[in-house]
């Protein structure tokens, strides 16, 4: 299953827990610059991951559900009947990367539903 240390408590400093979030939010850069879904959360993690635990986690977290994403994306893109649910996987990256952000914000371990776990 998983290999993150649930302890049901919040974990890590405000500023630990706020990279966390950045992780996860960052992946709304892909709005603005291309690829900016999969380099947001990237540069994060990478500049990050060796201060804060929290922040290795959740970046590697946020990066695989990126991932994922996007090759479901394409995946069902290439398909005539799966062109429309390309919509259905944008909303549904959307909504999962804001409850992950918050959940992080909160100090909670959080993984993403439906993630390929690409990045160890």
């Amino acid at each position: 299953m998983s290999d993150a240390p649930f302890s049901g408590k919040p974990v890590g400093s405000s500023d630990e827990r706020m990279w966390a979030m950045l992780c996860h939010l960052s992946a709304f850069s892909g709005s603005i610059i291309p690829f900016g879904n999969l380099l947001g959360p990237l540069i994060i993690w990478l500049v990050k991951k060796d201060e804060y635990a929290f922040v290795d986690d959740q970046g590697k977290e946020a990066l695989n559900f990126q991932i994922s994403i996007l090759i479901y994306g394409l995946v069902l893109a290439v398909t005539i009947i799966g062109i429309p649910l390309v919509l259905g996987v944008m909303v549904f990256g959307i909504v999962m990367t804001i409850i992950a952000a918050i959940k992080a914000n909160g100090g909670e371990y959080y993984r993403y539903p439906l993630t390929m776990r690409l990045v160890k």
